[in-house]
């Protein structure tokens, strides 16, 4: 439901991204209530109505040139968040939006964002709007979101995030980028250095704030958000508000359209929830059967350690499987997903890293092997399935000294599981998850890129693999999710270092190829 929130004030033009100037602080006479996820909070409280939603891309006012773009990626219908919050949005109004995971987000904040700054040119170092997420892969997968519709309307787009040569990342804000996608560690170290300033930005979006905050980058999304225009337009879209998120909407977000989902942001009638009774004996057999399954698989877990563990035993048991987590670098995780996504990998074993920013098509399962410790982090997991309307469950195995927790843990979430007591080999198992017993034969899981052992993971790339993603190096074996043996020239394998290349010029990771329904699902 959409309600404004908002003092009177006149809406900022669409095509220069100007507007009255407003402070940053919340207007003393305001008062109001807002429903978060995790509680009640304040926000500020307004007269000015919202504009009413639309039910199609054409009643918006959008360059003919992206509407073309829009139904050649296949998106033909707005999800509810971005029928409701466009139309505010593209006035010049603030939004203050949350919606659950994979509910349209990227769509309904990138959208304004290329339509308001369409038609300018950015000078060098100086981005005219700026777009804040938590991780690498959400910044991955938000700039794969935007690209056709940026490419439609000459706008150019730059990733700026760890893990990756923050040389070629200035190198592209130099060349000018209107439109900068980024984790704000790196931002704020490019700031530091003198190759980006922000005081030409007049639209900033934080996705995922909530995420933001629960990580610590609080105080260096403070001190971004300082430096960008102070009459810019501000987007924050989250799945889920707490407190933190409340002070950065006080302090920054003037005249906001608010617009929320449900309380219990995860529990859509097109996800399935499992709680399954174990043994603590049984856990890893369970966990095994689980992952022979037809189709993919995303198991999380707690520690890098437990992650490592796990592929490595899933592989020598038969499963095609690779690990996620912090511990590696940039371009191994990069590597990881596209090999998931290609279905040259059908389980991810991953840690929270992997909880948001991650989307995939025909992702019909999720297992806490591990159950999270908060309900933000189940339903974050759990929002890597069911997404934009497909179905999906999600699965958790609990031992019996954890069944208490849980059992808060879902409540909090807004979650009513189905409980069911299982063991290895049982057909109910089975029936809920597709579980069964693994072929037992040790797999091997070759490495797409090409890689010479002399170089580093800032080295450029000469040239790829002529076998592409499925080239088979000979002589290799798996071990903890990476291939290690002899390199043949034109393929490579992926060491324990993480001595890699992937990556562009610009510094944003190298994408593998899109299916239609994948660019339309990134919304």
């Amino acid at each position: 439901m959409t309600q404004a929130r908002a003092n009177d004030r006149t809406p900022r033009t669409r095509s220069t991204g100007k507007g009255a100037p407003k402070g940053r602080r919340r207007s003393k006479n305001t008062t109001g209530r807002g429903t978060a996820s995790t509680g009640e909070f304040a926000l500020p409280a307004t007269t000015t109505p919202a504009l009413p939603a639309v039910s199609a891309f054409e009643e918006l006012d959008l360059p003919r040139e992206m509407l073309t773009a829009l139904r050649q990626e296949g998106v033909t219908v707005p999800f509810p968040i971005q029928g409701a919050t466009l139309p505010n949005s593209l006035a010049g109004r603030d939004v203050l939006g949350r919606g659950r995971t994979g509910s349209g987000k990227t769509l309904a904040f990138g959208l304004p964002v290329l339509a308001r700054t369409a038609g300018r040119r950015a000078e060098p170092r100086k981005p005219l709007a700026l777009v804040l997420v938590p991780t690498r892969e959400l910044a991955g997968q938000v700039t794969d979101a935007l690209t056709p519709y940026a490419r439609s309307v000459r706008l150019r787009l730059a990733t700026v995030v760890g893990g990756l040569s923050i040389n070629k990342q200035a190198g592209a804000l130099r060349a000018g980028a209107e439109v900068v996608v980024a984790t704000p560690g790196r931002l704020k170290d490019l700031v530091d250095r003198g190759d980006c300033t922000l005081d030409e930005v007049g639209i900033t979006v934080l996705d995922e704030a909530d995420q933001m905050t629960d990580m610590g980058f609080l105080p260096q999304v403070t001190r971004l958000l300082d430096q960008v225009r102070p009459d810019g337009q501000r987007l924050l879209f989250s799945a889920t508000l707490d407190r933190n998120v409340d002070q950065l909407v006080r302090r920054y977000l003037s005249d906001p359209v608010v617009h929320s989902v449900d309380p219990s942001a995860g529990a859509v009638t097109t996800m399935e929830h499992h709680v399954l009774h174990i043994d603590d004996t049984d856990k890893r057999r369970t966990a095994t059967e689980i992952a022979a399954r037809d189709g993919r698989v995303i198991m999380f877990l707690d520690t890098k350690h437990a992650v490592d563990r796990l592929t490595k035993h899933l592989l020598n048991n038969g499963v095609r499987a690779a690990g996620l987590h912090g511990g590696k670098s940039q371009p191994q995780r990069t590597r990881t997903l596209t090999q998931f996504k290609d279905g040259h990998v059908t389980v991810l074993v991953a840690t929270n890293v992997a909880a948001r920013g991650i989307h995939v098509d025909d992702l019909g399962l999720v297992v806490n092997v591990d159950p999270p410790g908060d309900p933000k982090d189940y339903l974050h997991r759990g929002g890597r399935t069911a997404r934009a309307g497909e179905s999906g469950s999600v699965i958790t195995l609990v031992t019996r000294d954890q069944r208490r927790e849980v059992g808060r843990l879902m409540a909090q979430a807004g979650v009513t599981p189905r409980v069911t007591e299982v063991r290895p080999g049982d057909e109910e198992l089975s029936r809920i998850t597709g579980a069964r017993t693994p072929s037992g034969v040790p797999v091997v899981i070759t490495v797409p890129e090409a890689q010479s052992p002399r170089r580093t993971a800032s080295a450029p790339v000469r040239r790829r693999s002529r076998g592409g993603r499925g080239g088979r190096p000979r002589g290799t074996t798996a071990q903890n999710g990476t291939a290690r043996g002899t390199t043949p020239r034109g393929t490579g394998a992926q060491s324990a270092s993480g001595q890699d290349r992937a990556g562009r010029a610009d510094g944003t990771p190298r994408r593998g190829p899109r299916s239609k329904p994948q660019a339309k699902r990134a919304a």
